[in-house]
């Protein structure tokens, strides 16, 4: 069965790092694109980061563009966001995303940035 869990999120200083991790399960991720979103309070969710399959290209919303990095690790079938200088309005549930047949979603990890 097609899994999707996120770890990493926490309590960080603005200006601090975070790298979260999403681990698949069920299958191989090497053949996907991986996605990560974000949700606030009150707002939509929105796409934060995308990594391709084959050629590991990336996107990154403007917001987090210069401070955000996806990469992916396919032998520990793994994908992370790593979390640089981050800003109060980062404070969000993160979840991680892959499209097969059907969308699959991770249950997020809580960012919380304060001072």
């Amino acid at each position: 069965q097609t899994q999707l869990v996120e770890s990493g999120g926490g309590l960080v200083q603005p200006g601090g790092s975070l790298r979260l991790s999403c681990e698949a399960s069920g299958f191989s991720i090497r053949y996907y694109a991986m996605m990560w979103y974000r949700q606030a309070p009150g707002k939509e969710r929105e796409l934060v980061a995308r990594i391709a399959a084959e050629g590991g290209s990336t996107t990154l919303a403007d917001s987090v563009k210069g401070r955000f990095t996806i990469t992916r690790d396919n032998a520990k079938n793994t994908v992370y966001l790593q979390m640089d200088n981050l800003k109060p309005e980062d404070t969000a549930v993160y979840y991680c995303k892959v499209v097969r047949s059907t969308n699959y979603w991770g249950q997020g990890t809580q960012v919380t940035v304060s001072s």
